[in-house]
């Protein structure tokens, strides 16, 4: 991560916070979403 710049957010992410955003696409309150891309990666990535 060193050779990116590191993380933005300043650490990894934890697990759970990992499964607090599939629980939520696996539920009814995710009905509505199609076709959306999440990414995972703490900022380091830089998107528009």
């Amino acid at each position: 991560m060193d050779s990116l710049g590191g993380i933005p957010m300043g650490r990894p992410a934890e697990p759970e916070e990992i499964a607090e955003l599939v629980r939520f696409l696996v539920s009814p309150h995710a009905c509505y979403l199609t076709g959306a891309e999440y990414v995972i990666d703490g900022g380091t990535i830089p998107t528009i």
